[in-house]
């Protein structure tokens, strides 16, 4: 990857087409060639994790507007890595979690939605028998949406009012437009 327009960490603004290759977090992150198939890059961030996780947070938690916390209820935490960044987040903020999981993992009664991935298909569940509450939706990477466009579709499909996506990574020339403001770290 090229380096292009940097973007300073802990930008507040919605996801754009700007690009920050050049971010720090970029030496850290491993990029893994033709992984889960040919023609697929994996970022694997689990260096990150290892190593920078409070950095990690504080960088999600600035690319957020501000006042935007003070009308999220709870978060919405994407499997896998969502769980990860989501609890981290929800126990410094104070915040519950609605967890959005692969079948057979939460009890019933839950709601379900199969998708595609660029690799493949999936499907989500969630318990549907929450009370209604505005999710901020936070998974690690966006790609080509599949997995946070059903995160969303199940949420609102409950009740829920979802009011923007947190994601580590945003690989933005891989989605269309999402139906809520995603706020990001990084960009490529």
């Amino acid at each position: 990857m090229s380096a292009t327009t940097a973007i300073p960490t802990g930008s507040k603004s919605e996801s754009s087409k700007q690009l920050n290759t050049d971010h720090v977090f970029w030496q850290i992150i491993r990029t893994v060639p033709d992984f889960p198939k040919v023609g697929i890059d994996f970022y694997d961030i689990t260096p990150l994790l290892r190593s920078h996780i409070d950095e990690v947070i504080d960088a999600l938690l600035a690319a957020l507007p501000d006042g935007l916390m003070d009308k999220v209820d709870c978060l919405g935490a994407v499997e896998a890595r969502g769980f990860v960044f989501a609890s981290l987040l929800a126990g410094r903020l104070g915040k519950g979690m609605i967890l959005l999981r692969k079948p057979g993992k939460l009890p019933p009664p839950v709601a379900n939605k199969a998708y595609a991935l660029e690799y493949g298909k999936d499907t989500l569940e969630m318990q549907n028998n929450l009370p209604p509450e505005r999710v901020l939706l936070v998974d690690d990477i966006l790609a080509t949406g599949g997995t946070l466009t059903t995160a969303y579709e199940l949420c609102q499909s409950a009740d829920h009012t979802v009011i923007g996506a947190l994601v580590l990574l945003d690989l933005v020339a891989l989605h269309d437009k999402f139906p809520v403001p995603v706020y990001t770290v990084l960009r490529a």
